[in-house]
């Protein structure tokens, strides 16, 4: 049943829809919610498996367009020689086998939302015919010559670097910055490892309303998954608990039941998760984290340290009496100024690499290795 955005109370849908309560998810709900009520593009990008398709679903619900139809298509997934037949429809005897006149997703989605997943795998050709459709609102159906009007708004994602699609000659830079009005990056699953424990529980609360078993995990199997960089992201967080469910239902998981992958050394974790209190939270706690979070993170963007506590400031004067280590000098300063241009770029990492005059892909690997190291510290 589709409900109507004025009566929606966007904060608790979003936390119901799109799970997490790590920064980098709460500034997407934040972008979520500036641009659902608008009609501007909006191109989501991301790895596979981070919850695209929930960032477009969530668009339309909040949208003043929710009562009228949500169509998602995915562009990689259709044969290309049937494409343009799918998006725009065709005639009858258009081509062999059109034996009937046929609606396409743009007339499916009229007066809705179109959701068009995986736009990094279209082919060239019919980006042309994307661009018209978004430049003068009118396309026709295969084998036709009569203009539609298209009163569609459009939501793209791809998990492909646009930018660099564009620079090799494949995918046209005009198209591009027709969809690149309102960008939303879906952070990797390991980029926000302090949602994994909510997740978890949430996955397997679905599960269990589904096939009424359910699996519970130790903390010390918690904390072991909690280190693994899950290159299939949430998709395959849920595959896990599918997994574990079938395997251990209604039974304690301790570190010795996870599949070997998962198995991490976590002798070096001082403290381990508390998943008793997953979720358990009142406004001001979430408030003083919030606080303490930006406090610190204005702290280090102001002022960074180095392992001996020194201000870099100091450095403008003179050296530490002791001397200090250059790599880490450099490494602290880098990474103080990856975190200021997040900031100062409401965490959209494309946005945030352009300020810092690097590649975006260059950018996500430097945010890597110092997740881990500032961890490992």
């Amino acid at each position: 049943m589709v409900q109507n955005s004025e009566t929606i109370n966007s904060g608790s849908f979003l936390d119901e829809a799109f799970v997490g309560d790590s920064v980098v998810i709460r500034q997407v709900k934040k972008l979520i919610n500036q641009v659902a009520k608008s009609n501007a593009s909006v191109l989501i990008l991301g790895e596979s498996g981070t919850g695209k398709e929930v960032v477009a679903n969530c668009l339309h619900k909040l949208s003043k367009r929710t009562k009228k139809p949500y169509v998602p298509v995915n562009c990689g997934a259709i044969p290309r020689d049937l494409l343009e037949s799918e998006l725009f429809g065709h005639e009858k005897g258009a081509f062999t086998g059109a034996l009937t006149q046929r609606k396409g997703r743009f007339e499916m989605a009229q007066e809705g939302t179109l959701f068009l997943d995986e736009i990094g795998d279209m082919p060239l050709a019919m980006q042309v015919k994307i661009l018209r459709v978004l430049q003068e609102r009118i396309f026709e159906r295969v084998g036709g010559n009569k203009s539609l009007h298209a009163d569609v708004r459009v939501i793209a994602a791809t998990h492909r670097d646009l930018e660099d699609e564009v620079k090799a000659g494949r995918f046209r830079e005009d198209l591009f910055y027709r969809l690149n009005v309102f960008p939303i990056e879906i952070p990797a699953l390991r980029e926000r490892v302090e949602d994994i424990p909510l997740l978890f529980q949430v996955l397997n609360q679905r599960m269990q309303e589904i096939s009424e078993s359910s699996v519970a995990l130790s903390p010390e199997a918690m904390a072991s998954i909690m280190q693994h960089a899950w290159p299939g992201n949430v998709r395959e967080l849920s595959n896990l608990v599918e997994r574990l469910g079938i395997m251990f239902p209604e039974e304690p998981v301790s570190w010795d039941d996870l599949p070997e992958k998962y198995q991490y050394d976590i002798s070096h974790i001082e403290e381990l998760p508390d998943i008793n209190n997953i979720g358990v939270s009142n406004e001001n706690d979430t408030e003083d984290k919030t606080l303490a979070t930006e406090n610190i993170a204005t702290q280090n963007e102001a002022t960074p340290l180095l392992d001996d506590g020194s201000n870099l400031d100091a450095l403008s004067s003179q050296l530490p009496q002791g001397g200090f280590d250059l790599k880490d000098h450099m490494a602290n300063l880098e990474y103080s100024l990856i975190q200021q241009a997040l900031k100062e770029s409401d965490g959209v990492v494309a946005h945030a690499a352009k300020r810092l005059n690097m590649r975006r892909t260059t950018l996500v690997e430097k945010m890597k290795k110092y997740e881990v190291m500032f961890q490992s510290n």
